[in-house]
């Protein structure tokens, strides 16, 4: 799916670079160019990063 449809920024290359070591909306824009035109995009794209710490902090809580 496009998330940023300025850059053609999909869902899979920012989880991509999100799993690789991104942790911020800046790493992202630097990376990718991900919410550096219009800018719709910029809550949508920090939520992958919302949702892939939190799945970092569960797991490390449950030991797995």
């Amino acid at each position: 799916m496009y998330v940023c449809l300025c850059n053609a920024i999909t869902d899979r290359q920012i989880k991509e670079s999100v799993a690789a070591g991104a942790n911020s909306l800046t790493d992202l824009q630097s990376q990718l160019g991900v919410a550096t035109c219009c800018g719709c995009c910029a809550d949508l794209a920090s939520s992958f990063l919302s949702s892939h710490h939190e799945s970092q902090t569960n797991c490390c809580k449950t030991g797995s």
